[in-house]
């Protein structure tokens, strides 16, 4: 098997593992079923934060997902490590075992791996950023 196409069924991989666990979270979180609302209060957190949690993780898992915007995708990923580790900082915090810690920790690894492996088409160039500042109009 060629080197692109490993590279591209491992970004899918991890894509979708991430995307999986972002919509079905956030679902889960504006639905606050008693487990969801427990484990929230559990973290010290208020019940109302699991409405504002389920909103962005759904939010994030579609804009992993979509084709193009890739300073949307940005922001996305921005916005998945810092909810993961996050979670695993709070369920520390909280005195949860390792397995609970590290359990977010192994999704933020998928959010990496997806994060380096995503096609130039996903991504923000270097140029783009530059052609788009040299068009702005300068302000004196």
């Amino acid at each position: 098997m060629q080197l692109p196409k490993i590279k591209t069924i491992v970004y899918w991989f991890a894509t979708g593992l991430l995307a999986i666990d972002f919509l079905a979270g956030g679902a889960l979180s504006l639905l606050h079923p008693a487990e969801v609302l427990k484990s929230i209060e559990h973290l010290g957190y208020p019940a109302y934060f699991a409405s504002i949690l389920g909103f962005w993780k759904l939010l994030g898992g579609v804009a992993l997902l979509v084709p193009g915007m890739p300073v949307l995708k940005e922001w996305a990923y921005a916005g998945v490590c810092f909810d993961l580790t996050s979670a695993a900082a709070s369920h520390a915090a909280s005195g949860d075992a390792a397995p609970q810690v590290a359990a977010p920790l192994v999704f933020a690894v998928l959010a990496m791996t997806s994060y380096l492996l995503r096609p130039c088409s996903r991504t923000v160039s270097v140029f783009e950023l530059d052609r788009n500042a040299d068009s702005e109009p300068e302000r004196t």
